[in-house]
């Protein structure tokens, strides 16, 4: 039997211009008790926030602290503690995910607070997307009783705060296409290969 699927280094796009910033979301993270980290997993590293209530930003996989940094947000990086070691949990599980084995994720408390009602949603009827499979965007807007709204839903995607917990890798466009993703087309297709969604090109 063929061992697991991994997602080494090379995972990441060959140059850094490929790499997009996610859009950071308008919603303050400089809490009383946030708290942030950069955990190391062989993708590359991953920015993670808490504010106590649960994870408000978990960063895609990304080469430098910097970038991570960047991507985690000035309302996050500044006036809040750093703390690598005080995200045991979600470390583990993101080293195993990154790993290839199947992860439940669905135990990871998140912090939704100060969301739209859409936009929460649109995050909680993805997040209940199994491993293995994907939906459209147009299918995700119907799951929330908003049919035709898919754009919309693709901004939701594009500034996911909590992501790989919150999957928007598996969204993919009606078309057949992969459709946007912050870290880059060749990374979400590696996900959805990893997790058995699409066939490895």
């Amino acid at each position: 039997m063929a061992g697991p699927c991994h997602l080494p280094c090379s995972l990441l796009p060959a140059h850094p211009s490929d790499i997009r910033p996610l859009p950071i979301l308008l919603v303050p993270c400089n809490l009383p008790g946030m708290r942030y980290g950069i955990i190391k997993t062989s993708a590359g590293l991953v920015g993670v926030a808490d504010s106590g209530k649960g994870l408000r930003r978990l960063t895609l996989p990304r080469t430098s602290e910097n970038a991570v940094l960047q991507e985690l947000g000035v309302e996050v990086t500044e006036g809040s503690a750093r703390d690598d070691g005080a995200f045991e949990t979600i470390v583990r599980l993101l080293r195993r995910y990154f790993e290839g084995e199947s992860v439940d994720f669905s135990g990871v408390a998140l912090d939704l607070e100060g969301m739209t009602a859409f936009r929460r949603r649109v995050l909680e009827n993805v997040r209940a997307i199994p491993r293995g499979q994907v939906r459209t965007y147009g299918e995700v807007a119907a799951g929330v009783d908003r049919p035709g709204a898919a754009r919309a839903v693709g901004g939701v995607m594009a500034a996911n705060p909590v992501c790989i917990v919150i999957p928007c890798h598996r969204v993919v466009a009606s078309d057949g296409g992969l459709g946007g993703f912050g870290g880059g087309l060749e990374m979400k297709e590696s996900m959805l290969a990893m997790e058995g969604a699409f066939a490895a090109a």
